[in-house]
């Protein structure tokens, strides 16, 4: 029996196949290799920005599905990084307990450590201040010996998600140019540090 033809003729980028009948992840990754950590501090700029908008729709989709309030998930999470680091976590551990090759129980042991997280989001989002409608950096504690803290000052969310592509664009262009000047830097050469 023939099977019948999709009008479709492009495939999406993302989902084409491929030739062992593996798909690509949404940056173009083979699906098949487990997770890694994410070390938020090492990203390139390219990859800071593929991390940050995967996490963001994660995050979007996990807030709405469990119905978690901005006391767990503010809509700044993004803009302090105990929030990025937890949540990033919390994501990596999701993705390994729900892969197909994963034990029957995986999920059951994510959803017993996501009530623990929610715990620590909670008093991150206490200590941090931030809120469902305004925002401000965490505080800092001064200690003996050095500079008083700059004053921290609130900033209104009026649209969430505008906020966050305004803080992606800023965070990769900090990213890039640290980079810019770390290559400027290079021996061109030897490409070592001089």
């Amino acid at each position: 029996m023939d099977k019948p033809e999709s009008d479709d003729t492009s495939p999406e980028p993302n989902n084409a196949p491929l030739p062992s009948g593996k798909a690509l992840g949404p940056r173009g990754q083979d699906m098949m290799e487990p997770p890694h950590p994410i070390n938020w501090n090492l990203l390139t700029s390219e990859d800071l920005e593929a991390e940050l908008l995967e996490l963001n729709r994660w995050v979007n989709w996990l807030r709405s599905t469990y119905g978690l309030p901005a006391s767990i998930i503010p809509p700044a999470w993004h803009r302090h990084p105990e929030l990025l680091w937890e949540l990033s976590a919390l994501h990596l551990h999701w993705l390994a307990a729900f892969d197909p090759e994963q034990n029957g129980s995986a999920p059951l042991g994510w959803h017993r450590d996501f009530a623990d997280a929610k715990q620590r989001l909670r008093d991150w989002v206490a200590t941090s201040g931030t809120r469902l409608d305004h925002d401000r950096p965490t505080r800092q504690t001064t200690w003996p010996g050095e500079p008083p803290q700059e004053a921290v000052k609130e900033i209104n969310i009026a649209n969430r998600d505008e906020d966050f592509v305004r803080f992606v664009i800023d965070e990769v262009a900090r990213r890039r140019e640290a980079e810019d000047a770390f290559f400027a830097g290079l021996d061109p050469e030897t490409g070592e540090i001089p």
